[in-house]
């Protein structure tokens, strides 16, 4: 088998891709100064990343999760969450609003989500989420598009630093 080569957008156009970085970290501000806690901000993430088919980012994500003290138990039901008993109300919301802006192209925000996840998270909340998941998304395509490996690593921050820099992948 060949080993299939392809662009690797944040090395060969390292500006934009900090530009995403800067970006996420605009999206983290707002998500900060809404209140959102790191478990939802994670949890949303990694299930974004699991119905997008991202391994780099559910790797990231799981790791920022377990960091913020969610549980081997909690990370092992995401997939699952409509079924689980584990997640709170507002975790519910977020996985079912993450869901919809996965799948945006089907049919938007559909109005019977937004009217859910709207009585139980303030339009602060609701706002600062939804970059959250624009973020998230938009990652998960460069990652995608380059089918970046995920080969066994240790070094997440370095991973980190190597992202911010646009040295990744």
């Amino acid at each position: 088998m060949t080993e299939e080569r392809r662009v690797h957008l944040s090395r060969s156009a390292p500006p934009a891709y900090q530009a995403l970085a800067a970006f996420s970290k605009t999206v983290g501000g707002i998500a900060a100064e809404s209140g959102l806690d790191d478990r939802l901000k994670e949890l949303v993430q990694i299930h974004t990343s699991q119905l997008n088919g991202c391994a780099y980012c559910v790797r990231v994500h799981v790791e920022r999760a377990v960091a913020a003290g969610v549980s081997p138990d909690v990370l092992t039901q995401i997939a699952v969450w409509r079924d689980s008993g584990v997640f709170s109300d507002r975790e519910r919301a977020g996985l079912e609003l993450a869901e919809a802006f996965a799948f945006i192209h089907e049919d938007g925000v559909p109005d019977d989500v937004y009217d859910r996840v709207g009585a139980i998270l303030t339009e602060q909340e609701y706002v600062a989420l939804s970059w959250i998941l624009v973020s998230i998304n938009a990652f998960n395509r460069v990652a995608i598009a380059g089918r970046y490996s995920v080969p066994p690593r240790d070094d997440l921050a370095g991973e980190d630093r190597d992202a911010a820099s646009g040295a990744a992948w």
